[in-house]
């Protein structure tokens, strides 16, 4: 699962920190959701993020990871709840069309705008990480425009 915090200020955009939280192959799906949800709320104490946004669920060909998405998905729920923080999800076009401008971007186009928004030296690896930067990149564009109005 990648995880991403991002600095909003104003129309500046910091990294804080970004990687991925891990899990066994050979683990249970209960282990591994328990993994999941012990480092998310590691990264939330150590960083002490004010919102949690996250992408939302998606109808996929594949119905065994779209099920499995929603677990994941519901752990990061119950860990905001349990923090008090907000959640907020954005479809994934809403995300890419945020960060590149198009809706139909590719994970790599994402990943290179993420690199350049955030003025990175090298592009965020994996493509988990990455994707987690772009999903809070686009609350920051998201929010600001919503406070605007």
């Amino acid at each position: 699962m990648g995880v991403g915090i991002v600095d909003i200020k104003n129309t500046s955009f910091t990294p804080v920190f970004y990687d991925v939280i891990k899990t066994r192959p050979d683990d249970s799906l209960d282990h591994k959701l328990e993994t999941l949800y012990d480092g998310l709320l590691e990264t939330i104490q150590k960083y002490a993020p004010t919102v949690l946004s996250i992408e939302e669920a998606f109808y996929g060909k594949n119905a065994r990871t779209a099920l499995l998405m929603g677990h994941v998905r519901g752990v990061i729920m119950i860990g905001g709840r349990h923090s008090d923080l907000p959640v907020y999800e954005y479809a994934a076009r809403k995300v890419k069309s945020s960060v590149t401008g198009n809706g139909n971007a590719t994970k790599e186009q994402v990943q290179f705008m993420v690199q350049r928004l955030l003025s990175l030296k090298e592009a965020p690896t994996p493509l988990d990480a990455s994707d987690a930067l772009a999903i809070a990149i686009c609350h920051g564009l998201n929010a600001r425009s919503q406070s605007l109005k």
